[in-house]
């Protein structure tokens, strides 16, 4: 069965790539990638404070898209750096409508994982005239329960290892509250603080988005350059909450009515809950669901990437 597994296509080099400047000292790095003049798409890579990899342009088909992937505030090629001023969700949205408006694409599909899946809700409920489709993975709707979940009680109990790595930073005082408490030291004016603490912060990540250990997607989460902006960016966000109300993306999900999609999510996806891409699936009966046996959080696990593939695939008008 897994010899008919769909993978990515071929390794491509984009068409075009540039700065963008969107204003609050911010300067986003994109690229386009496929064939000027097919279908409009955007990417939106996780974290947030990931930024994409050459390996997300081969998501789609080369020969019938025309795709914008960039690194969101802060993070990747993007300056400055690990920045947290004017880098909130809203910021990021109307990012991607100035890139939209840059490419001249009246409408796109919108592809987003993990972080990116709930970039792409806030997008689509805020501009759905625009998307055309949406395709998303690892659904996260950064309710105080999802992190609660991740970061306080719960994945602890699977990952009882990894976990004392991570709260090994925290003294036990502070460890009632670990996003405010690691949030104190990425934060800090001592740089050996905020690199001890960013690593920490990612490789717990890192180590926790696959079904089993794949060291060639968790090694970089330890790099200092990457944790750093991963890190501080992550943590940013999620003590924010997103800047959304409690449990928006569910409650507007009824803006998505009109909007052919696709939900795909791993069975045991330890950072993003089943539960909620099930209650999205419900609340946005239009999009097809497929929950994946034998897979965890990540892009590249097998039976995710397949759907993936196929859904990409199946937008462009290909069977």
């Amino acid at each position: 069965m897994n010899s008919q597994f769909r993978s990515l296509y071929p390794e491509i080099e984009p068409f075009e790539t540039g700065h963008l400047d969107v204003g609050d000292g911010h300067s986003i790095y994109w690229e386009r990638v496929g064939t000027k003049g097919g279908k409009p798409a955007v990417f939106l890579h996780g974290g947030p404070g990931g930024g994409f990899s050459p390996a997300h342009r081969r998501l789609f088909d080369p020969a019938l898209y025309d795709v914008i992937l960039f690194d969101q505030r802060g993070c990747g090629k993007s300056t400055p750096h690990a920045e947290l001023e004017a880098n909130t969700t809203w910021h990021l949205v109307a990012d991607i409508e100035r890139l939209r408006e840059m490419a001249g694409f009246d409408k796109w599909l919108v592809f987003g994982g993990s972080w990116g899946s709930t970039l792409a809700l806030a997008y689509a409920q805020k501009h759905p005239e625009r998307v055309s489709e949406l395709v998303l993975r690892g659904i996260y709707t950064l309710t105080r329960a999802e992190l609660a979940w991740y970061y306080q009680f719960g994945v602890s109990e699977m990952f009882p290892d990894k976990w004392e790595r991570f709260i090994a930073p925290i003294p036990e005082a502070e460890r009632d509250d670990l996003m405010m408490a690691y949030r104190k030291r990425l934060t800090a004016s001592d740089a050996r603080t905020r690199v001890e603490a960013a690593r920490a912060w990612s490789l717990w990540e890192g180590e926790t988005i696959t079904l089993l250990p794949e060291p060639a997607t968790s090694d970089k989460f330890g790099e200092d350059e990457f944790a750093l902006a991963f890190a501080r960016i992550e943590n940013h966000f999620f003590v924010h909450g997103g800047w959304l109300d409690e449990g928006q993306l569910l409650r507007d999900a009824h803006r998505l009515a009109d909007i052919p999609g696709v939900i795909v999510h791993g069975r045991y996806d330890m950072p993003c809950p089943a539960r909620i891409a099930w209650e999205l699936h419900k609340a946005w009966p239009k999009a097809v669901f497929h929950l994946i046996e034998g897979a965890g959080h990540a892009y590249s696990e097998p039976g995710i990437l397949d759907r993936l593939m196929r859904a990409t695939d199946m937008f462009a008008g290909k069977s």
